[in-house]
């Protein structure tokens, strides 16, 4: 069997590897990666547990973990000459294009496109699209986020994705939540099926027959899922949700509630409940922080799969059509599998709010 290289850097490679890891907007993105690779090598990960965390093959990994070994971080700033011919900019002008990408916007928009850059910077669109392809950069792509203010954000966070990576034994862990303002949308005019050389098509503007609301629980370790759509989304319904899993689960069994701070879970009426069954316990995300809510990505799956284009006459083929994707996906369940620990999570909010702190102080 063949062992993997073991990695030790010096507190001055450790620095410079971290610094390379950090610098995505002035690094290659493979050069990041590769600093990655070395760090985490070095804290004793095997080239399969590396692969696993970065997405890439561990073939990938133990090529560079081996060209650390023999050339050091130049080894892996640098790939070996290929052939081909010169490149049309130098690397001033990489640089010039990068900075400006990162740096600066244009005049009449909020981010740049491979037009608007290649004016400015005097080269061509396919040029600049290679350097935004090396470097990882996609300024026509924006990601929202926002950081938890919550005072108890690190203890809730630390409790949670306990609850995902080390469930406890005799015990059941639902991630329950509401999908309110669920439309049941009609098109105006009948949809084209999918043919070759054309794509389906739809109308963009539509008829709004009701809405409904999905209650959902998402049993953490097997995938299972008990769902139930109502007409709102008060605490009473709330209630009737929790007694509806109540009925559901072994009455051996506790269960762990991984629910938001939505007042109706709070209702004075759901405490009383819940205090006159101590077995289910609750353990609330912080705020503004749904993403540790493992059930939304259920709700992702099925607005993406089931509802996002599908065409309801009314509210009752709409529910139908829920209740037929729950009963599909309890019929062969995949659980989602929680991989990011809470150190990591809490090191990464960390350097969120440097950023922002040093954002708001420039």
């Amino acid at each position: 069997m063949r062992v993997a290289p073991t990695i030790t850097l010096t507190e001055a490679q450790h620095a410079e590897l971290s610094a390379l890891a950090r610098a995505r907007s002035t690094q290659p993105a493979r050069t990041v990666q590769r600093a990655k690779v070395i760090l985490l090598a070095a804290s004793g990960l095997q080239n399969k547990e590396i692969a696993q965390r970065i997405g890439a093959s561990r073939f990938l990994v133990a090529r560079w973990r081996e060209r650390f070994v023999e050339r050091g971080i130049a080894g892996i700033e640098k790939d070996a000459p290929r052939p081909g011919r010169t490149p049309k900019i130098g690397p001033a002008k990489v640089r010039e294009i990068i900075r400006k990408t990162t740096r600066e916007r244009p005049p009449d928009a909020t981010h740049w496109s491979q037009r608007t850059m290649a004016e400015t910077t005097g080269v061509s669109p396919a040029s600049v699209s290679r350097v935004w392809k090396a470097h990882g950069l996609k300024p026509h792509r924006v990601r929202s986020f926002k950081l938890s203010n919550d005072p108890q954000f690190a203890d809730k966070l630390v409790d949670i994705v306990g609850l995902y990576l080390d469930p406890p034994e005799h015990a059941i862990v639902l991630s329950i939540d509401e999908k309110s303002q669920i439309q049941a949308l009609d098109r105006t005019q009948p949809s084209l099926p999918l043919k070759q050389g054309r794509s389906a098509t739809m109308t963009h503007d539509y008829k709004r027959h009701g809405v409904t609301t999905l209650f959902a629980a998402l049993n953490t370790l097997s995938g299972r899922v008990i769902g139930k759509c109502m007409k709102q989304h008060t605490h009473k319904e709330w209630l009737s949700f929790l007694r509806l899993i109540d009925r559901r689960t072994p009455k051996h069994k506790t269960i762990h509630l991984i629910q938001d701070n939505y007042t109706t879970h709070k209702h004075p009426a759901v405490q009383a409940w819940l205090a006159e069954h101590p077995r289910f316990i609750v353990h609330f995300t912080p705020t503004s922080a749904s993403w540790l809510n493992m059930v939304e990505r259920f709700f992702r799956d099925l607005t993406v799969k089931r509802l996002r284009r599908g065409s309801f006459q009314n509210v009752s083929e709409l529910e139908a059509a829920i209740a037929d994707y729950i009963a599909h996906h309890n019929d062969a369940p995949k659980p989602f599998i929680w991989t990011a620990k809470a150190t990591d999570i809490l090191e990464k909010v960390k350097r969120g709010r440097a950023t922002l702190h040093k954002i708001a102080s420039a």
